[in-house]
């Protein structure tokens, strides 16, 4: 089975989470694929970031979608990294990438940049949001998407199924054989989210799940040899 470890938004376990310093530790660690997350700026700029507020991850206070992106990169986003664009982590990091977007409107920005560089290839895009996956699939040819799901049922087989989502990525403590077994009746893949105990990783194997999202480099360690 070809199982694939996905770093955290880099491998914030262990560095500021989507920021470049995180982005070429997980690289260094050899994970096969980096997980980040998508905002648009005030004016347009596809930065990286988790939250829809700067609050938690940097010395700053304010929601995303009003500050310029002068005015974000001004922020300390932990160990003196800045803020960075998803245009610089493409240039500075090899491993293909995962690219969840978390303001809907960055569905269109992202598809420029990704038709632009032709990355279809290299970009997996993500969401929670049903509307952005299948916006992604109509503007960018041939791209590989995945539904993210923290609270969920049976149903989000068919709701990725209907987004034309091909993989899962599923929170690992809520999920069942039975969701499992659905998703592959529809030929979807699954990953399990956030992986970063033993026991998690036994859970994910017994599962025989495609792979882990994890925080820590050490999974990609472990999970070759864990039963």
């Amino acid at each position: 089975m070809n199982f694939l470890t996905i770093g955290h938004r880099g491998v914030m376990g262990v560095e500021p989470e989507n920021t470049l310093r995180s982005f070429v530790a997980a690289q260094e660690a050899g994970l096969d694929v980096i997980e980040l997350d998508l905002h648009l700026s005030k004016d347009g700029a596809l930065v990286v970031m988790h939250d829809a507020r700067v609050d938690r991850t940097t010395d700053g206070t304010g929601a995303i979608a009003e500050k310029t992106f002068d005015e974000l990169r001004a922020l300390d986003a932990g160990r003196g990294e800045r803020i960075p664009l998803f245009t610089e982590v493409l240039d500075t990091v090899r491993t293909p990438l995962q690219a969840e977007i978390k303001d809907v409107r960055a569905a269109r920005a992202l598809a420029e940049v990704m038709n632009d560089r032709g990355l279809a290839d290299r970009v997996e895009v993500a969401s929670f949001h049903d509307e952005a996956i299948a916006e992604i699939r109509r503007l960018v040819p041939g791209v590989r998407t995945a539904l993210v799901a923290g609270r969920y049922g049976t149903d989000v087989v068919d709701r990725a199924v209907a987004a034309g989502a091909s993989r899962l990525c599923l929170n690992i403590r809520r999920i069942t054989l039975e969701v499992v077994e659905h998703a592959r009746k529809a030929d979807l893949s699954v990953f399990g989210w956030v992986v970063n105990t033993q026991d998690h990783l036994r859970l994910v194997r017994a599962l025989e799940l495609d792979g882990a999202t994890t925080d820590y480099p050490e999974i990609k360690r472990t999970g070759r040899f864990t039963a």
